[in-house]
């Protein structure tokens, strides 16, 4: 049981992030959903809800009277308290009996997986607290989400693992189909309807999964299929991804559509391949736990900009997990708007996308997107990286 495990998880997180209580504080969580509690408690809560994860291990959740039966049975909890008319009394019995030093709540500047907390909870939190204590010591719990989100567990990376080889047998599958003159609409209805004979589901929003990009493109990315049509002597790059038991991936792959004649790509394509190919296998033959994620996303700019090509718009990847974008530590370059999330160390047991890349204005998109997990010693390719361009008679 995922949710047992990441219970589980939490109580050394708050040991070594020196947090003595993780208060996840929700309403209506059908409507308005923490990011956090898919990974502690698979169901809704309806009343105001504190689910109290404490240092020393104990689990306490303090829910409505109806929902309380749905919380016991769910078994990660190690006492369940019920209210009918107000939270507050029963919040405060328990804090006065662990008496925390420190609160850790779901908020966050730059992390959108840790700012879960609304505002209309935390002020009424503050009203709860007010003459208390405990109302000083109420802390971003940031860092605990971010472990918890990022630290996976062999159930978690067994399942994303299924769903990066559904994908790949997928892509495999479209090879053997693709022609001159299909549009990007129909390429992307092939995949949807594989990924739905598979009792699957896109990893972020249908209308861009997959993102399908035939030929010379002003952007290539986050956008939908058109009806434009592929030529001969067009790129063809997918950005595609499925969420299969609660986990997701996240792959790109791309071709070149042969012109009559040709037996191979132009040279200038061939070698844009080539270098985004070869900066990806230089990032995961670099990453280790501990660095920075700009010093990772730096590894492979460097080494596209060294060639002659324009730096990318972007981050060479994220984390990937029960969302396709998920987790803080990014592998990042140092730019504003992703504050302070390229400086997070990354760990043990995060699994990234890289995803860099090179537009060519005559032929399309050359982006490849591989995941990988980072142990111990290395990252370790949990996609079969795309060595060749794959090429279309």
């Amino acid at each position: 049981m995922i949710e047992l495990e990441k219970a589980e998880q939490v109580r050394e997180i708050l040991k070594e992030k020196k947090i003595d209580l993780w208060l996840i504080f929700v309403r209506e969580t059908g409507i308005n959903p923490d990011p956090s509690l898919v990974y502690l408690y698979p169901h809704n809560l309806t009343w105001q809800s504190a689910l109290m994860f404490f240092a020393d291990g104990e689990r306490i959740a303090i829910v409505g009277e109806l929902d309380g039966e749905q919380v016991r049975r769910s078994g990660i909890f190690h006492r369940v308290i019920t209210y009918r008319g107000g939270i507050r009394e029963h919040l405060l019995k328990v804090l006065d009996e662990k008496k925390p030093g420190s609160i850790g709540l779901n908020y966050s500047l730059f992390d959108p997986t840790s700012d879960g907390l609304t505002h209309g909870m935390f002020l009424l939190l503050q009203e709860h607290l007010e003459g208390t204590p405990y109302a000083s010591r109420l802390v971003s719990g940031e860092e605990v989400v971010q472990a918890l989100r990022s630290r996976k567990t062999p159930e978690e990376i067994s399942r994303i693992k299924r769903a990066i080889d559904e994908t790949v047998k997928l892509f495999e599958r479209l090879t053997g189909i693709l022609k001159p003159g299909m549009t990007e609409k129909e390429v992307a209805s092939y995949l949807t309807r594989w990924m739905e004979e598979l009792g699957a589901s896109p990893a972020w929003e249908p209308s861009s999964c997959p993102a399908v990009f035939a030929g010379p493109q002003e952007f290539g990315a986050h956008s939908s299929p058109t009806e434009r049509k592929i030529e001969r002597g067009f790129l063809l790059n997918i950005d595609f991804g499925i969420k299969l038991e609660g986990y997701c991936s996240d792959l790109q792959r791309m071709w070149y559509f042969l012109r009559e004649g040709e037996e191979q790509a132009p040279p200038e394509v061939q070698r844009a391949f080539e270098t985004i190919r070869n900066s990806i296998a230089l990032a995961a033959e670099k990453m280790r736990p501990g660095m920075e994620g700009w010093e990772v996303d730096k590894i492979a700019r460097d080494y596209i900009t060294s060639k002659g090509y324009d730096e990318y718009p972007h981050a060479l990847g994220h984390q990937v997990g029960r969302e396709a974008h998920d987790g803080a530590a990014l592998l990042a370059p140092l730019w504003e708007r992703y504050g302070s999330l390229p400086h997070i160390p990354i760990e043990e047991g995060m699994v990234f996308t890289l995803e860099p890349r090179i537009n060519l204005p005559e032929y399309g998109v050359v982006s490849l997107e591989e995941m990988v997990l980072l142990r111990k010693d290395g990252a370790q390719f949990l996609s079969p990286p795309q060595r060749t361009l794959w090429l279309v008679g």
